[in-house]
């Protein structure tokens, strides 16, 4: 699909929301619909680039692996307005897969996913020597 086809009051978002509850068996989609729904109200709310985005860990971890691929997917469409978003799991040293969320061209580059995968791992290395600095500090280390 191209930016033609779309609606000119149509967000993408809602297109692929639409695609899925088709797509998805009736309980799955309402299940999605509750993990996304708070990302997509704070999407209606302000600018994506003020916003971090991440799918609650108590309310995700019990859901089907295909349910949260899907919110992350949902998340995505919404934020970029894009359709071509795609999940790729990639390698990241010391910490083993990680599910990443990319455009189409970035997702078929190894060359770009490799620089993800070291941007990842070096965000992880900063946030454990940041833990390090609070716990010495007696800070909480529960960032």
């Amino acid at each position: 699909m191209n930016d033609a086809e779309f609606p000119r009051d149509g967000r993408p978002v809602d297109m692929y929301l639409d695609l899925l509850r088709v797509r998805m068996d009736s309980e799955d989609y309402q299940l999605l619909l509750k993990v996304v729904a708070p990302a997509l109200r704070a999407l209606d709310e302000q600018p994506p680039e003020s916003l971090d985005f991440a799918l609650d860990p108590e309310e995700t971890e019990d859901l089907p692996q295909e349910i949260r691929d899907e919110a992350a997917l949902v998340i995505a469409t919404a934020v970029t307005g894009r359709l071509d978003n795609q999940l790729v799991e990639i390698q990241v040293d010391g910490t083993g897969p990680v599910r990443v969320v990319t455009d189409a061209a970035t997702a078929s580059d190894p060359g770009r996913l490799a620089e993800i995968a070291g941007c990842i791992q070096q965000r992880q290395q900063d946030t454990e020597a940041l833990r390090g600095i609070a716990a010495a500090s007696g800070m909480s280390t529960d960032f």
